[in-house]
Parts: C-alpha cells; structure tokens; sequence
C-alpha cells in the first residue's frame, strides 16, 4: 500500500516528499494523511494558489518554517509570485491579488476563535470544504513537521539564497500542479467509514470527507491502542479550554494539567500536549522520556500524530461555513 501511495504522491504532488515520507511507519497513517492533503489541497474547483496561500499562512502562525517555504515554492508553482514574496516576508498588504489577500487575512486569524473574519469568512458555502479541509490539514501537518523535521526543505537555510532556490523549485513542481487530477483517487487506500459530527464541515464535499473520514478513523484506532483512556480524556478536556493561543515560554502549564495520571502515563502526557499546543517546546529530552515507556518509532508517530489532530480538529471546530 505504501509503494501504491508514494507512486500516487510522486505522480500528483510532484515529489516524494518529507512531510509524507515520515509517515510511513504507520502505512494506514501515510493513507490518511495523503488522503486528507490531496482531496483537499490538490483537487477540486477552487484555484490551487489560494489554498496555497492558506497552507502557507497556517504555517507561518504556527511558526513552522519548513511548511512555509515549501508552499511558498508552491505558490511559485501555480505561478503566484507576488503572493509567495509577500507571505514569506508577512506582507499580507501587499498581495495583488484580493481573493488571495482576503483569504490569507481569514487563514491568520484561525487560530483566533471569534475573530469577525472567521464568522463571516470570504468564500462560499460550496468552497469551504477544500479551504476548511486545506486549513485544518495544516494545523495537523505543522505539528509534525515542527517536532521530526528541520527548518527548510531547501539544501540551504540563508535568507538570501531562498528567493532563487524557491523559483527553481516552483518550476519543477509547475507540472504536476497543473496536471487534471480526479476528486476522490486516494479513497481506495483506506475503507469507508462515518464522518465524526466535529468534522462536519466537509460533509457536502463527499471526496474531503470521506478522506477526512478515513483519516480520523486511523488517528483514532492508533490512540486507543497506544495511549490509556485516561491520559486522553486529560488532554482532550484540556484542549476543550483551549482558545488558540500560545501558553507562553516553559513548560510550567503541563505538569498540573498531568496531576491525575499515573507516573508511566505522564511522559506520554507531557508529549501529547505540547505537540498539540506548543510543539516547538518538544525537545530531545521529552521524546526520550515517551520512548523509555513507549519504545518504538511506530508509537512515537502515533502518539505525535494523535496530539496533532486532536489540537487541528479543536481549530476545525470554530471554522465558520458562509
């Protein structure tokens, strides 16, 4: 199945790349993932640079450098120029192009619930799955990329080389964004299963949700069978409270919140909710911790993975369809 979707990756996205190459431990977790970013990202009728200005923005507010060179490269590939300088430097006033400006001005404010632009957003009911869907995937996607990536997929990480760099790159990937691709082709890696209601926003698009579907069905198999039904009860009543901000510099938040879990529970704990609301404090000494009680890439994917979502479907939640 893995060698089926790298060939589909390679052949629609452009290259075999990282973000879903680390994956690949768990084959049912590379499926969803690919799933969730292709029926969402890659196809259907809204044009590919704005939901590239979408995966580009959620990344720069989740301060994940990696994801917004990459789909900076990308907006460079469907030929988007002016919207790639400018979201790269956090010019958002300079976008030439209103529907992208009014779609990156809604994709900074997603992790703002309430915000006036979330409640009455710039595209229409018939759009919202594939920028939900686009949105929602990348809150997901950072988290991982941030914790088990590093800074640039470029071979080099100096701010004057990177304009080029990005140009050469949008031309390689140019092809496969333009190439016809058909809603719903990465549906046959997984079975059909039922949409959760909190993913009820995708629900009119039947390709996104049954990706996301899939997806969430995955992710939730891999935290029932790695985590203790304690431990994610904590975080998910945690991540309820939630309100999209940072919890600030230290990690002096997490230990009250893990009070209630036994000690080889805590590590696990300690891992979850950082990588759901503030992975750039997983640190060396916090995966090492995870890996004494949970050994094994397998689980440490899985445990990320699982954080990850639950924090991307908390944002999905407040995520206004017109």
């Amino acid at each position: 199945m893995v060698a089926q979707i790298y060939a589909q990756i390679k052949g629609e996205f452009g290259a075999l790349v990282e973000p879903f190459t680390l994956h690949s431990p768990l084959p049912g977790l590379v499926a969803g993932a690919w799933s969730a970013c292709r029926e969402s990202l890659l196809v259907g009728s809204v044009r590919r640079d704005i939901k590239e200005a979408v995966a580009a923005t959620v990344s720069r507010i989740n301060r994940c450098p990696y994801c917004v060179d990459a789909h900076t490269i990308m907006l460079n590939a469907a030929s988007a120029y002016s919207s790639a300088s400018s979201i790269s430097h956090g010019r958002d006033d300079q976008i030439q192009d209103p529907a992208v400006r009014s779609i990156v001005a809604w994709a900074a404010a997603t992790r703002s619930p309430g915000a006036e632009i979330l409640l009455s957003p710039p595209f229409s009911r018939e759009d919202a799955p594939e920028i939900i869907g686009t949105a929602v995937f990348f809150h997901y996607v950072n988290r991982m990329v941030t914790v088990l990536l590093s800074e640039t997929p470029l071979p080099v990480n100096h701010q004057w080389l990177k304009g080029p760099l990005k140009r050469v790159a949008g031309w390689f990937f140019s092809r496969a964004v333009r190439r016809p691709k058909p809603l719903g082709a990465s549906l046959e890696f997984l079975p059909e299963t039922e949409l959760p209601a909190d993913l009820g926003w995708a629900e009119t698009a039947p390709n996104i949700a049954g990706a996301f579907a899939r997806f969430a069905s995955v992710i939730d198999g891999i935290g029932r069978d790695l985590l203790p039904a304690e431990l994610r009860a904590c975080v998910r009543e945690h991540m309820q409270a939630w309100d999209g901000k940072d919890p600030g510099l230290g990690r002096h938040w997490v230990e009250p919140t893990l009070n209630g879990l036994n000690e080889a529970s805590k590590p696990a704990g300690r891992l979850t909710l950082l990588t759901a609301m503030a992975p750039h404090h997983v640190n060396g000494s916090v995966v090492h911790d995870f890996a004494r009680h949970f050994p094994g890439d397998d689980k440490l994917l899985g445990a990320l993975a699982w954080a990850s979502f639950t924090s991307a479907r908390r944002i999905g939640r407040w995520l206004s369809i017109p």
